[in-house]
């Protein structure tokens, strides 16, 4: 057994690939980060820099990217090293192509990746800072950007970014930028500009997508972060190891519960250990909530049912905040058809031949980015002197019954400053962690500024040639209002862009520890407030900053 270990550990440390469930460790660890998304590989790689300290990163999932084992792929990747995850064209198809490799299946009520990356390793990649007056308005003392500009300037340097990801140094599938260009900035009058560097500017913004890709494939902290920590001795990466609850005694955390291939465990804590959450904003009030610690009615329901592993109520945490809050940008979808525009449809099997050459010789072409050609801001103000933030961006292609040629997907989102949130709620069957009903539209203020948002959109249409297909281009806002929250295909759909639901200063302190414990953590998208951006980019500075504070409470 020991040189299969040791045999194991060194193609670890040879190819920086996780080690299998079967090497599971029982020394202590003085580090234990529950999930592999990219908050727990940014956190786990910046405390494993002690080299004093054992840090274990724990993966219920298994490979991804190539450099990971994954090796899902189509056959036209065969012989390169490259798996789906890698190519950043192949991202769409996940939905025509599902993996049971990569997503949750039956683990969450949602759409998410239960693999190493996480949701970074099937998302579109979309890299875009937050501005500043997001951390200053919504963020706690210790959270405002003076706070994480230091944070954010080491995620620059750690992570590359690229608005123009082709190697050859061209912009692919543009037709819908000109178009929206013309729209956007001619007629609305947007400013066309580089998106992080005016990350400040978020009132009428035009402009590329930003993504975290490097050299032509997808990037993310598994590309830059983990690979560095891997050469580490003191860390190690555990996948095929599902977490069901943290092992306490009172407020303090000893160690983690496990199933690994149906086996269960205790993977052991040291005396002054942490325990750091990292598994989403769905799943990490899930494994507080069936750790004890949540609100008392839920762990009531819990322990009837036999989810608690025996945790007595005289060991539970009374913490109500678990699970509260919780977000996503409600989203709608609406086709844009232009006699300009050229659809582009992302293939997963048989991509255009000349396509599929470009991407495999240069690392150029359409599938080296996402097909997303552009995204734009814009902020609603209200009466009480309130903001809303508004985001749209324009795909490749068509959506359901809108496929022709010409056509094109808008997606429209509700940002920062909305009203509405819900909560992380188990079903009583299976007790898997999903939205409540209130997420979406909770607060009616919400849909009146979307539905603002897309009239100030279609009152400069004439002139363009473009004209919107699911929805009347002469709808008036409340007719909008009723469209957006109506059930459609193209309305009220999950962006699954899931956060907020154990916020700083509720659930977590400022340093994110959770209330009533000492030595638990959550560091991922749960701990934030509602951005004005995609959230990815956020999550990563809420782990660089999270570094400092618990590496300051972890001391030498």
């Amino acid at each position: 057994m020991l040189t299969l270990l040791f045999h194991i550990l060194f193609l670890v440390r040879t190819y920086a690939s996780p080690i299998p469930p079967e090497s599971s460790a029982v020394t202590p660890y003085d580090v234990i980060v529950i999930g592999s998304g990219p908050a727990g590989v940014i956190i786990a790689s910046r405390l494993s820099e002690n080299s004093a300290r054992k840090v274990l990163l724990i993966e219920g999932g298994g490979p991804s990217y190539w450099v990971t084992g994954g090796t899902e792929r189509p056959q036209w990747l065969a012989g390169t090293n490259l798996s789906r995850v890698d190519v950043p064209g192949l991202y769409s198809t996940i939905y025509t192509n599902p993996s049971n490799n990569l997503l949750c299946q039956n683990k969450i009520r949602a759409y998410g990746a239960c693999t190493i990356g996480g949701n970074s390793a099937i998302n579109a990649g979309l890299f875009y800072e937050p501005p500043a007056s997001d951390f200053d308005k919504y963020f706690p003392a210790g959270w405002k950007y003076a706070d994480l500009a230091p944070s954010i300037r080491r995620l620059y340097q750690a992570q590359p970014s690229t608005s123009n990801p082709s190697l050859d140094g061209i912009y692919y599938e543009q037709s819908d930028y000109a178009a929206a260009k013309q729209w956007l900035v001619n007629n609305a009058g947007y400013t066309e500009l580089d998106i992080n560097a005016n990350a400040a500017r978020k009132t009428k913004v035009f402009g590329h997508p930003v993504y975290n890709y490097a050299n032509g494939r997808r990037g993310g902290p598994v590309i830059s972060y983990l690979q560095t920590a891997l050469k580490r001795p003191n860390f190690q990466l555990q996948s095929g190891t599902w977490v069901q609850r943290i092992a306490r005694t009172g407020s303090q955390a000893t160690g983690v519960v496990v199933n690994i291939g149906g086996t269960t465990s205790t993977i052991p804590l040291t005396t002054k250990g942490r325990v750091i959450v990292s598994g989403g904003a769905l799943k990490s009030p899930e494994l507080l909530m069936k750790s004890g610690i949540g609100d008392p009615a839920v762990l009531t329901t819990l322990s009837q049912a036999n989810q608690l592993g025996g945790i007595p109520p005289s060991q539970w945490i009374n913490n109500t905040a678990v699970g509260d809050g919780l977000f996503d940008n409600p989203n709608t979808f609406i086709e844009m058809e232009g006699p300009t525009i050229s659809a582009y449809n992302y293939q997963y099997d048989s991509p255009i031949p000349s396509d599929k050459d470009l991407y495999l010789t240069k690392k150029s072409g359409p599938y080296s980015f996402a097909g997303g050609s552009c995204s734009f801001w814009d902020t609603i103000q209200h009466a009480d002197g309130t903001v809303a933030g508004v985001q749209g961006g324009l795909g490749a292609a068509g959506y359901q019954a809108y496929t022709n040629a010409m056509t094109v997907t808008m997606n429209i989102y509700g940002t920062s400053g909305l009203g509405s949130s819900g909560k992380v709620v188990l079903d009583p069957t299976n007790f898997l962690p999903g939205p409540s009903s209130s997420v979406y539209y909770s607060n009616p203020r919400d849909a009146q500024d979307i539905a603002t948002f897309i009239r100030r959109l279609f009152d400069a249409l004439p002139g363009t040639g473009l004209r919107p297909l699911n929805i009347n281009q002469t709808a008036t806002v409340s007719q909008i209002v009723q469209y957006i929250t109506s059930y459609t295909p193209y309305t009220r759909g999950q962006v699954n862009h899931w956060s907020s639901s154990c916020r700083i200063g509720g659930c977590v302190d400022g340093n994110t520890t959770v209330v009533g414990t000492g030595n638990v953590h959550v560091v991922d998208a749960s701990i934030l407030a509602p951005l004005s951006v995609n959230p990815q980019m956020g999550v990563m500075i809420a782990a660089e900053r999270a570094w400092e504070l618990i590496n300051r409470l972890m001391g030498p």
